[in-house]
Formats: structure tokens, sequence, C-alpha cells
């Protein structure tokens, strides 16, 4: 049976995906989509020039056109999400029409529980979708999941994430690196956690806390939505605390806390001389073209930290990394530790790994796994463990 490769969004995430599919994934055709061919042309062509050979193939597909996207998912083996996070349910629907795997990028926990709640049909349908396969929700949560596995009795497991500016700019310090949307929602809404045994929800921007950062120095990290997702409800019982924060240079979360408080990322729509705005779509406009308009290298920063018992010790265990754009290829560090990770589990898919169905992502690949797969792309995980 043939091994094809379909991915949906031909920007940075997707293209990197690509990417990775054909240096690991041993695919025979790999057709990356976007709604715009131009688009979609030149990252192909990238594509091929990076791997030496014609692998990767350009398509033209509206996501959220059903008989586009069927057309386009009819020879697909697996399929890559790699669009705004509110449009995977709808591909998802398409893609078991179609008898399509696919995974996605994630970035939304209610979006995510829309996904697997098509378990049954995508269990009849004899496919597996596995959602949440970016990097947070994604990488960090291997991370997490490999912290566990490596503990008899886990305690408590932190997991910390950033993508940088190598240079920071003020007031900010910030470089876009994906959709301001996905920022602004990780910034708004609650995020969900496993405190003491239970499940909790915490306020987003708030609970700051200092981390020191090999090679990068005094860092902030703070309370975003998103980045567990659906672990903290599926790790229960393995695990007592288990909790996610972002991590940014100093000074940057009270800033962004402004923005909210003051009604800028409000939904309901506001009389601005004569015209009705809602000032969350001009935040992001004009926000997101200024963060866009910085031009810099980026770097990824992630860390998780797990306490618990080996036998009759109590230990820590600390995992880092520290990504940068890579030299050779181009890729961002987001596009590596992003593009990388969805290409990881849509291999496993590929390879026949997983039963039909809608899996939460720490119900896939182990993490043991995942972290020998990511360092097999070249990002380096440090691991540190001693007694307490």
């Amino acid at each position: 049976m043939r091994k094809v490769f379909g991915v949906l969004g031909a920007g940075m995430q997707g293209t990197a995906a690509a990417f990775d599919l054909a240096m690991f994934a041993n695919p025979d055709q790999i057709l990356l989509a976007d709604a715009s061919i131009e688009q979609a042309q030149r990252s192909a062509r990238r594509v091929n020039d990076l791997v030496g050979r014609t692998i990767c193939e350009p398509r033209e597909v509206n996501a959220l056109d059903p008989g586009s996207l069927g057309e386009f998912l009819q020879p697909v083996s697996v399929l890559l999400s790699c669009v705004p996070y509110w449009m995977h349910p709808r591909i998802a629907r398409v893609a078991i029409d179609t008898h399509t795997s696919m995974c996605d990028l994630g970035g939304n926990t209610e979006i995510t529980l829309e996904t697997l709640s098509l378990n049954g049909c995508a269990e009849r349908a004899g496919v597996t979708l596995i959602p949440d396969t970016g990097l947070a929700p994604g990488l960090v949560n291997s991370i997490g999941l490999m912290l566990i596995e490596r503990l008899d009795v886990a305690e408590s497991v932190n997991l910390y994430c950033g993508v940088l500016p190598q240079h920071p700019i003020p007031p900010f310090n910030y470089k876009l690196t994906f959709n301001i949307e996905g920022l602004v929602t990780e910034y708004m809404y609650k995020a969900i956690a496993l405190r003491d045994g239970e499940i909790v929800e915490l306020d987003t921007l708030a609970e700051i806390e200092e981390l020191d950062i090999q090679g990068l120095g005094r860092m902030e990290a703070f309370n975003t939505s998103g980045g567990t997702s659906t672990a903290p409800y599926n790790l229960k019982g393995r695990v007592q605390s288990y909790q996610y924060k972002t991590i940014r240079w100093p000074g940057h979360c009270d800033r962004m806390r402004m923005f909210r408080d003051f009604g800028l990322w409000g939904e309901e729509p506001v009389d601005v001389k004569g015209v009705a705005v809602k000032p969350r779509d001009l935040f992001c406009k004009v926000f997101g073209e200024h963060l866009g308009k910085i031009k810099d290298t980026d770097q990824c920063v992630v860390r998780g930290v797990g306490v618990g018992w080996k036998g009759a010790e109590k230990v820590k265990i600390q995992a880092d990394i520290l990504d940068k754009q890579c030299e050779s290829t181009g890729f961002t560090a987001m596009e590596r530790t992003t593009g990388f990770s969805i290409a990881i589990h849509a291999a496993a898919i590929a390879e026949g790994r997983f039963s039909p169905g809608c899996l939460p992502y720490e119900s896939a690949l182990t993490g043991e796994e995942f972290c020998t797969e990511v360092q097999r792309r070249g990002i380096r995980l440090s691991v540190v463990e001693q007694p307490l």
C-alpha cells in the first residue's frame, strides 16, 4: 500500500512537517496543500530542494469546502492539519468520511474535545485521529510523560515552554512565530491543571514564576491556556500535580495583561465612528502586523521538572531543550519543534502503530518513544536527575 501524506497548510509549520516526513517517514508521496497555490508551490519547491529529490507536490485546497478537501484526501493515507486550531474538527469530519487518518497541531482544549468526540465515527471508518501533536500541547507533554515514566511514583510535573527572539526588542521582547489569534487565545482563556489530584481551572497571565535558564539567564513563566490540553484528565491517578506555564523575557506578562484588562481582547462589537468593530479583531490586526515586522532568529526553550519516588528515594528529574534556528535548512526553532513533532506522530500512524479511533495525545506514543525520535532530528534534550 502506498504511503501518501497530505499536509494541509503550507506555512511555517506545514513546510517543516513536510520536510521531516521526507527525511524520516519513507513516503511514496507528500501532497502539500494550501488555499494559495503559489504558497504551496514555494513550500513544495523548498522541501524538494532541501532533500534533493522530487517527493513533495503542491496542491490548491479550500480546507473549509468539504468537496475540495474531500477530493484532496482521496489518495492520502495520513493527513497533517497545520491550519488555525478552530478548523481541525471540520477537517476531521471530512477525513473520517474519506477514510483518512489524521493528526493536528491543537491549540484549544475545547476544540480538541470536539475532535475526540468523533471517536466512534473514526473507529467505524477504521482511521486514527490524534490531535494536539505540536509543541504545546505536544512536545512538552511528551516530556511530561517521559518524566512520569521514569518515576515509580510521580508527585508533580511542571512544564514550561517559550519561543523567543534571540535579540529581544523592548517593550514586549517578543517575536510572533505563529498565528496571532492563537497567541491571544493562550493568554485569554483558563488554564487546566492537576493540583493535589484534582482538576482545577487557573487564571492565565498569572502566577508569575522566575526561572534561571542556562544560556538565557533570568526569565519569567506564567499560566497560559491550552498547553496541557487533555493531559490533566487522562493522567489523573498517575501524577498528583501537572501544570504548564509559558516562558517569556521578564516584564512581558504584565504588559500583555494591560491589553486584556482594558478590554482590547473583547469579542463583543463596539461602535467606532459608526462602524461595529470587535476589539479582539482590531488588536490582532494591528498588534499582529507590528509583531510580524520584527525580524530576528528565534529560539525555543522547554523545561520539564518531575518530582517523585524511585524506590525508596525521592528524586527530581529535570529535562531541558534549548533549540535554535537551523543554519543549514533555515527552519526556525518554532518550525522544528512544532512541525517535526506532528510529523513524528503522522509517521507512527502510517506505520500502523495505533488502533482506529480518536486518541488523546498522551495515549499515543510514550514519552520515551517520542523523546528518542525528536533527538534523532538534532533537537538536543538534556536530562538531569538528583536526589531530594
